[in-house]
């Protein structure tokens, strides 16, 4: 405790208090490994590109589909999407872009459709190893109508074939280091070798100073056509101790903490109940999953039985109703109670400690006084893992520790920094047993990058796609290819029905809570809107309002 208090004091004086009007310092607890889109899918990316850049579509607070960059929505009622059919045979859509006038980078080289043709052609090339590859090399061809429009072709035509996540990159800065060495560009491209170079961002705000892993200081983009933002410059501190993140609010070392990567729920309403006078705090349901991947080429956890036994052992209602109240609901299967499509039709799995133990004998691990033990006499001994200084996150570990060895497994504890345990660990397969953490999603997207056998990350693939468990399943490729061309709604909800029957049956991922996000802001501040969603708040930061 006392080792605690004096790191807490530490952290509190790492900055100064934040006096400047003219500047906001935000808090938060993950610093992204790659600063370049496509190398990285990660909450801390994404909320630092909501500043500095914007994609070609992206979903408001009400889970609506709205315009970033284009000006206005393509559909086949307004001819901007017509079915095309393939050379190969079936249908593609071509998709038609209009970019707003004006886009410019922060060197002042215009934003053109060019720039959005090398991000595709970047992002499907298998020697880059892009980690959602799979999503540009469907889009068949790309034509460059002029440098304001842009058309895309689709090798099928989706539900949602007018949404469009792109985001460009400069080509004029990007495309040669691509071209000299596509297999090396990961490890060449500006946006993490020099990421406060000019030129690299279009949104509101630029990067003018980086501390990997610690510090980002953005200005104001002097060639944002768009509203202009309030706050001259912002600044992203980390702090991957959430108990030192919220010491640096009270000190005033950071004006606000994030919501999408700050603070878990428990913490908030703990710090509400302190200082609800001195600060705003805002809950938001949101589409976060909360879950533990499976490594299923690990031999201990590749029955599905032990899977199941797991999900048995934990008290998933009391962890939810003693750490969150009524603010995170128990996740019965991996498609939030929120959504349309959500089924209460699967296998549930009630806290059943006696039924636990049941499947892991039937599983061939019979207990040995405490500990679970195969016909072979090894014990079951598994690892789990999330991201080191996430006090909650750490609380549940400790919780599920407990659970499992009433029932006679071990659990071991193997933390790391988030730039490791995503950047590496996960990305890499290579967490163990067991990984603890969140994924967020779009309103009504199709799991395919984390379920379909195709998305599996290799050393060959470039460690491409977030298939993270290895889940290997071809009647869920087959609903998964379903849901994606099933354009009636009605029909879309008996397939989704099905995914989620059978993933709560295989058990590829463990699911615990849908969490909320937690805002703590300055009274001073306004109109930050939580979405729930994909796209963090940053998206709309020149709207924020300085009371």
């Amino acid at each position: 405790m006392r080792i605690l208090l004096l790191s807490l004091l530490f952290a509190s004086t790492l900055a100064l208090p934040s006096a400047r009007a003219d500047r906001l310092t935000i808090g938060v607890s993950q610093y992204a490994a790659s600063l370049n889109h496509l190398l990285e899918a990660s909450v801390a990316q994404s909320y630092l590109l909501g500043m500095t850049t914007r994609p070609l579509t992206l979903y408001d607070a009400e889970w609506n589909l709205v315009c970033g960059v284009c000006k206005r929505l393509p559909s086949f009622e307004n001819g901007l999407a017509q079915r095309r059919p393939l050379a190969g045979g079936g249908m593609g859509v071509a998709v038609t872009y209009e970019l707003k006038p004006d886009l410019a980078w922060d060197d002042g080289t215009p934003v053109t459709a060019q720039d959005f043709k090398l991000a595709w052609e970047i992002g499907g090339d298998p020697a880059v190893g892009a980690l959602v590859g799979e999503g540009y090399r469907r889009i068949l061809e790309v034509t460059v109508v002029d440098d304001h429009t842009i058309t895309f072709l689709n090798d099928r035509v989706t539900f949602n074939y007018n949404a469009s996540a792109i985001i460009p990159l400069p080509a004029h800065l990007e495309e040669a280091i691509y071209r000299q060495d596509p297999g090396s560009y990961a490890t060449r491209t500006l946006y993490d070798t020099n990421p406060a170079a000019p030129g690299l961002a279009f949104g509101p705000y630029r990067i003018v100073e980086a501390r990997a892993g610690s510090e980002l200081l953005l200005e104001r983009n002097p060639h944002w056509s768009g509203k202009q933002p309030v706050f001259d410059q912002v600044k992203l501190v980390t702090i991957n101790n959430t108990a030192a993140l919220e010491a640096n609010l009270l000190s005033g070392a950071i004006d606000m903490i994030a919501g999408e990567l700050g603070i878990a729920v428990p913490q908030a309403l703990a710090f509400e109940r302190r200082h609800g006078a001195d600060y705003r705090v805002l809950f938001r349901p949101s589409l976060a999953y909360e879950h533990i991947d499976v490594n299923l080429d690990r031999p201990f956890v590749a029955d599905r039985r032990v899977r199941q036994a797991l999900l048995y052992a934990i008290d998933r209602q009391a962890i939810v109703d003693r750490l969150f109240g009524d603010k995170q609901p128990v996740a019965i299967s991996n498609l939030s109670p929120l959504s349309a499509n959500h089924s209460d039709d699967v296998p549930h799995y009630p806290y059943d400690p006696e039924k636990a133990a049941q499947l892991l004998e039937e599983a061939g691990w019979r207990l040995d006084g405490k500990q679970r033990k195969n016909a072979g006499g090894d014990s079951l001994v598994l690892t789990i893992g999330t991201t080191a200084g996430d006090r909650t996150r750490e609380l549940v570990q400790q919780v599920l520790q407990s659970q499992w060895r009433a029932v006679g497994v071990e659990v071991r504890i193997l933390n790391a920094p988030a730039r490791t345990f995503f950047g590496q660990e996960v990305r890499e397969r290579d967490y163990g047993d067991l990984a603890l953490f969140a994924w967020f999603a779009a309103p009504g997207s199709v799991p395919r990058t984390t379920l379909r056998s195709s998305e599996i990350p290799t050393a060959e693939n470039g460690w491409a796609g977030q298939n993270y468990t290895g889940y290997r399943n071809p009647e869920v490729d087959r609903l998964i290819d379903e849901l994606e061309i099933t354009i009636d709604a009605e029909a879309r909800k008996v397939l989704w029905a099905d995914l989620q029957r059978i993933y709560m049956t295989d058990l590829p991922a463990l699911p615990l809570y849908w969490r909320a996000t937690a805002f703590i802001l300055p009274k001073w501040l306004g109109n930050v809107r939580p979405t729930g969603n994909l796209s963090p708040t940053t998206y709309w930061i020149e709207d924020w309002l300085r009371n």
